[in-house]
């Protein structure tokens, strides 16, 4: 007997052809899941905890979302909260959208829903009525009913012809029955969800953000929405995201925050379709990472597969905290800002999540273009050279059998700088020894790989484990001082320079305009020099999560106009006019879940140059630096320590409770340079004696791609779940 929830392709294809499921029976099983586990999963944190009034939302899955009425008492996860002086707090409240002032949404501060039994991974659905507000009821009305009603907006004609995804499952089970053609339709019935920034023609495409455009969908599909559909997949719903990627930061101005939120820890938030949760503890954060709906509606079985985003860990965090398998192909290899808004479009790239490797290899195939390949001409980024891409289908190398002794004779290097944490800290403990006790074991032990760990000064050697002959310190003292030299001079967030001991051994050299430093003897060149042939010490924080930290680019500020102005001629060619063109517009005809994005995306609207200030750091070039730095950093490691692959943990915490404490840090080592004091006094920052919380940044050394960032890669199956 066939069942749908954890299977995979191959399986759902069998069923179709063996008689035992049509399309629309998946269609519908997902729809009942939806309803059943895809409400509403976070609450409002409140100033008194009082009940608030009964309202509904935008309609989901056949009926509008219902929202709790029971509120949290600030003060109950905020300690000492009568002491807190500061700016006005942004309490919890529910508010008309601006998309649909005649539904609600949640805003301000949350928490999540203990064994709640809902997970809210899904914006839209496409379903007829309910997929677009532009058209939304009987303004989608079935060509076959008749026309439109009086009133409905023009473009509305061409939408309804678009056949949701029940109508579409019906249509491939009328053309094809159980003989579908596989090789040109591999996808066949296959169930997707995009992370809302992908364009969908056919369904809702804001990126997530509460924004009244005149057309709320575009014109066109995202290329990979097309590649898929053309595949035979079932475009079914968008996932809930991080508007905007992870709503791209705050390039500084004169705008602030009227009210401020203490904690945004858990958000994976969207404005229009609110926050989704954790499957195995509702409280929790989805994931870290902002393609969290993916993560979850995979590993929900809302849907069979997923195309999410990664600015830096966004899809890697959604797999891991979901225990579901990613590729994460190079950023070249499929293209994302063609067809969507990103976070940092220098960084932004599509992965690919479903419950295994098998499968995401699969979808990765089936994304290929027959003429064009993976390239996008709308994604300069997609210019790469053919060579970087297989010839043979990337399906016939996920065939790994997780047998004993599969790995003997593969070399696998351990990246123990992602597994170290401040000496005194026992928060990271678990996680990270049962992660070391899973490589050594499952890796080296059952499947016979040879591990070769790196080193690091807070880490105690594994004396049964090979060591790196060339490391990641070692690599990146050979190839800084040529790829990226600007690095030795970099400013922390104090003024003084970061490594302290470049400092000591130069003579007083100009750091930055007007910033002077150096109490050596040494030319810097010359210092370089002997660092890059190994006969001085490299700087002891000369590590690959310090050299991450980036200056926020002015991209976004480009990004934005360049999508909006595009989407909006692709309308103007069909006839139709869309005046959300511009980031005036964009924040004139929006509303925020804090105002904290308000006052950011005021800012965004008033940057004039592509470049950050000239007395400073430079994002654009350091980003461009630094993807050139590390890919030739990892492949340093891999060739002079003859790996096959590297494995690396993504974070050593478990998700972060919904609206709680960030995780505190220990010591300067830890510090990002960007981060800033809570607003709140130290007694509400749980298990800190500092009075500020600060979040240490996640170690994200790249891997070579497409690759394996799931734990479930080694061939170890998945806790079967079959509701959230």
């Amino acid at each position: 007997m066939f069942r749908l929830e954890e299977a995979t392709i191959d399986e759902l294809h069998a069923a179709i052809r063996s008689g035992e499921i049509t399309c629309v029976q998946i269609v519908e099983r997902y729809i009942e899941r939806a309803r059943a586990f895809n409400g509403v999963a976070s609450v409002l944190v409140t100033e008194d905890g009082k009940p608030v009034g009964r309202v509904s939302g935008t309609v989901r899955a056949g009926a509008p979302l219902s929202f709790p009425t029971a509120t949290v008492n600030a003060s109950t996860m905020f300690p000492d909260l009568d002491k807190y002086k500061g700016k006005p707090l942004e309490y919890g409240r529910m508010e008309a959208t601006a998309s649909d002032p005649s539904v609600q949404q949640q805003y301000g501060m949350i928490a999540g829903v203990p064994n709640g039994g809902q997970v809210n991974a899904l914006a839209t659905l496409n379903i007829r009525g309910e997929r677009s507000v532009t058209c939304r009821g009987d303004f989608d009305r079935h060509p076959s009913k008749g026309p439109l009603p009086p009133g409905a907006p023009p473009m509305c004609e061409i939408f309804r012809h678009y056949p949701d995804a029940l109508e579409r499952a019906a249509e491939l089970d009328a053309a094809y029955g159980r003989n579908p053609d596989l090789e040109k339709m591999p996808m066949y019935g296959v169930v997707f969800s995009f992370k809302d920034p992908f364009d969908t023609k056919d369904i809702r495409s804001t990126s997530g953000g509460d924004a009244a455009y005149d057309i709320d969908f575009p014109a066109r599909d995202h290329v990979l929405v097309e590649q898929l559909r053309n595949k035979g997949a079932i475009i079914y719903a968008k996932a809930v995201a991080t508007e905007y990627n992870g709503r791209a930061g705050n390039p500084g101005g004169r705008h602030e925050p009227a009210k401020v939120l203490p904690s945004t820890l858990g958000y994976q938030r969207s404005s229009w379709s609110g926050n989704p949760a954790n499957p195995y503890d509702t409280t929790r954060s989805a994931s870290l990472g902002s393609s969290s709906g993916s993560g979850v509606s995979v590993s929900t079985n809302l849907v069979m597969a997923s195309l999410g985003e990664e600015t830096r860990a966004s899809t890697r965090g959604p797999a891991n905290h979901n225990a579901v398998a990613l590729i994460l192909p190079h950023k070249a290899m499929l293209g994302f800002v063609g067809g969507a808004i990103g976070a940092d479009m220098y960084c932004d790239r599509t992965g690919i999540l479903c419950r295994t490797i098998a499968d995401c290899a699969r979808v990765l195939d089936a994304l290929e273009d027959p003429v064009n390949g993976y390239y996008d001409p709308r994604d300069p980024f997609t210019t790469v050279p053919r060579s970087s891409i297989l010839s043979t289908p990337y399906a016939s190398h996920a065939t790994m059998p997780g047998t004993p002794g599969a790995l003997r004779g593969v070399r696998i290097g351990v990246i123990r700088e992602s597994m170290v944490y401040p000496r005194g800290s026992l928060t990271e403990t678990p996680i990270i020894t049962a992660v070391a006790r899973e490589i050594k074991s499952v890796l080296g032990g059952a499947l016979g790989a040879t591990l070769v760990e790196s080193t690091d000064p807070l880490w105690t050697r594994d004396l049964d484990l090979e060591v790196m002959k060339v490391d990641f310190r070692r690599a990146l003292a050979r190839l800084v001082p040529l790829f990226m030299p600007d690095l030795l001079f970099r400013l922390g967030p104090d003024g003084q320079p970061v490594f302290k001991e470049f400092a000591a051994a130069i003579g007083p050299t100009e750091f930055l305009p007007g910033k002077t430093f150096g109490t050596g003897t040494m030319k810097p060149i010359d210092y370089c020099v002997e660092l890059a042939e190994g006969r001085i010490e490299p700087p002891a924080n000369l590590d690959i999560a310090t050299i991450q930290e980036q200056e926020l680019a002015p991209t976004f500020r480009f990004q934005v106009p360049q999508y909006l102005t595009r989407r909006a001629e692709d309308w103007k060619q069909r006839g139709f006019r869309e005046t959300l063109t511009d980031f005036a517009q964009l924040n004139a005809r929006s509303k925020f879940w804090g105002d904290d994005q308000r006052a950011a995306f005021k800012n965004w609207e008033e940057i004039a140059d592509p470049r950050n200030p000239l007395d400073g750091r430079q994002g654009v070039n350091e980003r461009i630096m630094l993807r050139e730095l590390l890919r030739r950093v990892d492949m340093m490691v891999i060739l002079e320590n003859h790996l096959d692959a590297l494995v690396r943990l993504h974070t050593p915490w478990p998700p972060g409770k919904i609206g709680g404490a960030h995780q505190p840090r220990g010591g300067p080592r830890f510090r990002r340079a960007t981060s800033r004091p809570s607003t709140i006094p130290s007694s509400c920052c749980h298990r800190t004696p500092r009075a500020t919380c600060r979040r240490r940044p996640a170690r994200r050394p790249p891997s070579p791609s497409p690759a394996c960032r799931s734990r479930s890669c080694s061939g170890a199956s998945r806790a079967r779940r079959t509701s959230s």
